[in-house]
């Protein structure tokens, strides 16, 4: 099994496989994943929840820490931090791209950019991820 569909499979019976988050490159340096907009995720005005939004990339920045920690370590996220700029409508997919700020030994920061498929950035989401033993 590749790291993408490990990554799915693993977290398909989770809080992301409700948000449905579909996967799309997984390594070190850069998380890509996206989820379509449907109803149940939306706020009034058939626009994507801020919530929904927040969980989303808070997947991202937690698989991307992941990635990166030494075996026998975990993480947990202990900040984050989200610039609504835009929004999704119902219907639409929005694509998260997660890249690193900081990583290190005790705190990972990582930052989402949120945009619609066409390139509009909807929120910008930074975290910060503990690592654990």
């Amino acid at each position: 099994m590749d790291m993408l569909a490990g990554i799915q499979e693993q977290l398909k019976e989770l809080f992301p496989g409700v948000l449905d988050i579909q996967f799309l490159e997984a390594a070190p340096e850069i998380i890509k994943a996206s989820i379509i907009v449907r109803p149940d995720l939306c706020k009034a005005g058939a626009i994507l929840h801020g919530g929904a939004i927040m969980a989303f990339a808070d997947t991202l920045g937690a698989v991307a820490t992941l990635l990166n920690l030494p075996s026998g370590k975990w993480t947990t996220t202990i900040e984050s931090k989200t610039n609504f700029l835009g929004a999704a409508k119902v219907g639409s997919v929005v694509i998260g791209e997660c890249t690193p700020l900081h990583r290190g030994s005790r705190t990972m920061v990582w930052q989402t950019k949120v945009m619609t498929e066409a390139g509009k950035v909807v929120a910008y989401v930074t975290q910060t991820q503990m690592v654990m033993e």
